[in-house]
């Protein structure tokens, strides 16, 4: 036995409106096929650039401190900075390629490869 419906959305005084569903369209609607356009994100990309910046920058110095060109320490001011410097670099020029190839619009590369600051 099934249980009785409340007749109460077919009162006149309740506020809700329903109305029947078509059934020819089986509970698909355009829209939810549609991407929405890429949010790109613009913290996460100026963070990767100017690790990249600083990475290239220590790697350079690294290199010139190697070569002799500044100051006569050796290696062992040289190598930490270089280690350093490639560390940094790293991730900024990994993030930086993405943010490009996505921007370009390249298969397989999205701003949803790039992570984001929770706002």
């Amino acid at each position: 036995m099934m249980p009785s419906r409340s007749n109460a959305a077919a009162t006149p005084n309740s506020k809700v409106k329903y109305s029947k569903v078509s059934d020819t369209d089986e509970g698909y609607i355009d829209l939810q096929f549609k991407r929405s356009p890429p949010k790109i994100p613009y913290k996460a990309i100026a963070l990767a650039t100017v690790l990249f910046l600083i990475g290239t920058l220590l790697i350079v110095i690294g290199a010139l401190l190697i070569t002799g060109h500044i100051g006569t320490g050796g290696n062992e001011r040289a190598i930490p900075v270089l280690i350093i410097g490639i560390l940094v670099f790293l991730p900024g020029f990994y993030h930086l390629r993405i943010a490009y190839y996505a921007s370009k619009g390249y298969r397989g590369y999205s701003y949803d490869d790039i992570p984001d600051f929770d706002d």
